[in-house]
């Protein structure tokens, strides 16, 4: 990848990290909706949607990714639990840790929350060829992990 640093390259960068915080910003707005319209809590849905993504972790696990207290995850998992959207399980490597397994996949609810923004997103990624969109995964990965970076440091 390029490290140019001219004016344009300047501007083009300014540019882009304005619209990730704008992107950012929507992506909470629209999380907040879908968390109000399913009647859950935000943290609840935030941690379902890492279990989701990372797969399986422990209490601790969640709570570090989360920024939330033991305790707080303690009870978080209970409601999760109660409603269907995750589980207690036995770690199949290490029989003495319990891990917490996200259930909500199959949910009719979620699908249908998420469906229209994901036949959106789908209709604008047929705007780009695979090799841009490769490109384009390949940088928002990398921005998931500077963003996962930064968590760390708060």
């Amino acid at each position: 990848m390029s490290n140019n640093q001219n004016p344009q390259t300047n501007q083009t960068t300014d540019q882009l990290t304005t619209l990730l915080r704008g992107f950012g910003s929507r992506s909470i707005l629209h999380q907040q909706a879908i968390v109000q319209s399913l009647g859950i809590p935000a943290n609840d849905y935030i941690s379902i949607d890492l279990l989701n993504e990372l797969g399986p972790l422990t209490a601790g696990e969640l709570a570090d990714k989360t920024g939330l207290s033991t305790g707080t995850i303690t009870a978080l998992i209970d409601r999760l639990e109660k409603i269907g959207y995750a589980r207690r399980e036995k770690d199949p490597n290490d029989r003495r840790r319990v891990i917490i397994v996200p259930t909500y996949d199959d949910r009719e609810e979620i699908k249908s929350a998420y469906q229209p923004l994901d036949i959106a997103m789908r209709h604008l990624a047929q705007e780009y060829s695979e090799s841009e969109l490769e490109l384009i995964n390949h940088f928002l990965a990398k921005a998931v992990s500077v963003l996962d970076d930064q968590l760390q440091k708060q």
